[in-house]
């Protein structure tokens, strides 16, 4: 692996991190007065800008749409179309809708609008994410008050509300293809989506009566550079005024402007495909593959310091995780096997771009101890059908644990349970599948925090995954840019209050 080593000017230098909006810096004016905001996006859509695909994130993001409910940078929830909530019974999460809030098509919100929209989400194919394993029907009490109901008890309900998957439309959003609606021009965020380009920009317009108030800025113009020096290079050129998902290796040239670094719920892990037929199917080569790294030199050495050495599937960014990871026993490690040449199959993506750094580490690190490794480096959406059919020996991606529901049984159940939708390990242990079960019947947060951690400690243990670190987000700014929003689950980043001088 080629190690790069730290510049003095970037060890001696410090990125703040802090709670809320990045702090504005006074700027002179500009003469010819409001200025338009460009951002340049590390994602380009690929679904259109559905809600029912992972381009609901890039919709939320913009200031464009809105859940009902969102969630707060330390994980409680905070209201957002929805003005208030109670709990009639603990199926059931009774919502009051906010007055006078209004669609960008100019429609009102109303409890039959919102009711319509989660129940198009019911029956979306495939179901959204944070509802994609719960029985959940939506009722007009009245015209301003809505019933949410599950099937069994849900203590994650209210979080699960507040996923971009489950925006808020207007109903003409829905009128052409309820399957895939469409939020230009139909969502009720401080910004209205008036015009996309495919994956290459879009354009949107201040939204003068949104509910929050008046947006600060008249306007954005995304351009979407999937590319990260092309977007650091924006950056540095004055081309765009923002940018997320800075690469490492560009930060050194980032000199005139901002960069803030945010921990995220975000964990880069390395997945042992252990399904039958695979070579980690076998224990002893999951140990002696586990045994070969050290996940913190080699995070400390391609990310340079900026992210976390990993402590678990559950990172820093995670309170709970960080001061309440309990000493529990877990299953016996394995006594490593010689690998005896095995060949492996190693896949990772471009999308990070740290990444395909860390696979060759792995990569070094393993034909040292005597595997013999392919490394397979593709865009991810190339690859993904291949990961999902377990096609590879390992896998190495990065995954937001709280991406969904911001529940961490549910993020254990869809990668590490038989029937799991993103089961990158091909991973499926019955006694695992029950203690899941149970885990799931627990009613307070704690209680899952904790039985998290227990199963957490169960699959590290057994190699199942092996943390390497944790991600940190890392946005770009002009000197002119306030108000941005710096949200661990990378849900918000414009906002009503962001401005440019």
């Amino acid at each position: 692996m080629k190690r790069r080593i730290l510049l003095a000017a970037m060890a001696a230098a410090t990125v703040a991190t802090t709670a809320g909006c990045f702090a504005e810096q006074a700027t002179t004016p500009t003469a010819g007065g409001e200025k338009r905001l460009r951002v340049g996006s590390a994602f380009a859509p690929d679904g259109r800008l559905s809600p029912y695909t992972d381009d609901a994130t890039l919709v939320t993001q913009f200031g464009a749409a809105e859940p009902l409910v969102r969630l707060k940078p330390d994980g409680l929830v905070e209201p957002a179309l929805a003005a208030s909530w109670t709990q009639p019974d603990d199926k059931t999460l009774r919502l009051t809708l906010r007055d006078n809030v209004t669609f960008h098509d100019g429609t009102a919100l109303t409890a039959k609008a919102a009711v319509d929209a989660l129940t198009h989400a019911t029956a979306a194919k495939p179901a959204p994410r944070a509802i994609a394993k719960v029985k959940l029907t939506a009722t007009a009490v009245d015209d301003k008050t809505i019933d949410v109901r599950t099937e069994q008890p849900d203590p994650a309900l209210l979080n699960r509300l507040a996923s971009p998957q489950l925006m808020i439309l207007a109903p003409k959003a829905y009128a052409e293809d309820a399957g895939r609606p469409d939020p230009v021009g139909h969502g009720t965020g401080p910004y209205r989506i008036t015009r996309v380009q495919g994956a290459t920009a879009a354009t949107l317009e201040r939204f003068d009566t949104y509910w929050g108030g008046r947006p600060q800025l008249p306007g954005l113009d995304v351009r979407f550079l999937t590319d990260g020096a092309a977007r650091a290079g924006a950056l540095r050129a004055g081309e765009v005024d923002v940018v997320n998902a800075l690469p490492v290796a560009q930060l050194p040239n980032i000199t005139d402007q901002r960069v803030v670094e945010i921990p995220l719920p975000r964990t880069i892990g390395l997945h042992l495909v252990s399904s039958e037929g695979k070579a980690f199917a076998d224990a002893g080569l999951r140990a002696a593959a586990k045994a070969a790294l050290d996940p913190a030199a080699i995070t400390a050495a391609v990310y340079e310091g900026r992210a976390d050495a990993p402590t678990g599937l559950f990172g820093p960014a995670s309170a709970w995780a960080a001061t309440a990871r309990p000493a529990v026993p877990v299953v016996a490690a394995a006594t490593a096997a010689d690998p005896a040449g095995r060949k492996i199959t190693l896949a990772t993506y471009t999308d990070r771009p740290e990444l395909p750094e860390v696979a060759s580490a792995i990569a070094a690190a393993w034909k040292t101890r005597g595997f013999e490794v392919e490394t397979v480096v593709r865009e991810y959406t190339v690859l993904e059908p291949d990961l999902l059919a377990g096609k590879f020996d390992a896998v190495l991606g990065t995954r937001s644990y709280l991406l969904d529901a911001a529940d961490p049984i549910g993020y254990l159940r869809s990668d590490f349970s038989c029937e799991g939708s993103y089961n990158l390990a091909r991973f499926c242990d019955p006694a695992v599948e029950a203690r899941l079960d149970a885990a799931d019947a627990v009613t307070d947060i704690a209680g899952r925090q904790d039985a998290a951690l227990r199963i957490e400690a169960d699959l590290t243990g057994r190699a199942i995954t092996v943390p390497i670190g944790h991600e940190r987000a890392r946005i770009g700014a002009a000197k002119g840019v306030g108000g941005l929003a710096e949200d661990p689950y990378e849900r918000t980043l414009v906002t009503v209050g962001t401005s440019l001088r």
